[in-house]
């Protein structure tokens, strides 16, 4: 192995045993044109939060909830993975990545990422009401009223509504505490437990945020900020792990 081989491979090797960490939320997907109920005011898309996104509405109309992740859906069907998403995935050649987002579409696997956390679970799956482990790949497909799991049950969107606790917490906390990087991307830090995450992070941890707005960071400690969007800021990030190390 020529001399210059031998120390390309060993640097890349270097560079994959660091664990970088990335939480990403609404920030993360909105330049590829998925919206949140933050954008205006506590709507989603022009329904309210509370008619939609809560087990209480899922009871209380349960075919308004089925047809909002249906639209959803359609919606995300026609989206694609933004450069920063494809930023992210590229950052793998260097790092050992593991991205923990808060969005529940699939752009991160769309965009090449291998390692992906949901939190809030997937759109892209369905489960039963009465057997959470019953889990469905149904792409970009309806759930509509009468599709029913093997055991008989009403299908229910795969997602963490408000209100509901957070299986993949614990699971989020631990990858944060292994982390020697950890960088928030599009999150506003406003909804927990989420954003107690950094929080987790290894005191020699270096800490990131990207995002163009202010957010306030809940942790005494030095931050790294890249007052961007995702896409032009995961870039700038990229350079910044690139030549620090």
């Amino acid at each position: 192995m020529a001399i210059n081989d031998y120390f390309s491979k060993y640097f890349k090797m270097k560079f994959k045993m660091i664990k970088l960490v990335i939480l990403t939320g609404a920030g993360m997907s909105s330049e590829s044109g998925i919206k949140t109920f933050r954008d205006s005011g506590g709507l989603w898309e022009e329904y309210d939060v509370a008619e939609v996104a809560t087990p209480q509405a899922w009871v209380k109309n349960r075919d308004l909830v089925l047809r909002f992740y249906n639209e959803r859906r359609q919606q995300l069907a026609s989206s694609k993975p933004n450069n920063g998403h494809l930023g992210l995935a590229k950052l793998e050649k260097y790092f050992d990545v593991q991205i923990i987002t808060q969005n529940i579409d699939d752009l991160h696997e769309r965009a090449g990422s291998t390692k992906v956390l949901h939190l809030h679970g997937e759109l892209t799956k369905a489960r039963s009401t009465v057997d959470p482990s019953l889990l469905y790949d149904i792409g970009y497909k309806d759930i509509n009223p009468g599709d029913n799991c093997e055991k008989g049950s009403q299908l229910r969107p795969h997602i963490v509504w408000f209100g509901e606790e957070v299986p993949m917490m614990d699971a989020a906390a631990n990858l944060t505490g292994n982390a020697d990087i950890f960088v928030v991307v599009g999150s506003s830090l406003n909804v927990y437990p989420a954003a107690g995450l950094i929080s987790y992070a290894p005191a020699k941890a270096s800490l990131w945020l990207i995002d163009p707005k202010e957010v306030v960071i809940p942790v005494n400690r030095k931050v790294e900020v890249i007052r961007e969007m995702a896409s032009k800021g995961i870039t700038i990030l990229a350079e910044r792990l690139l030549n620090m190390i």
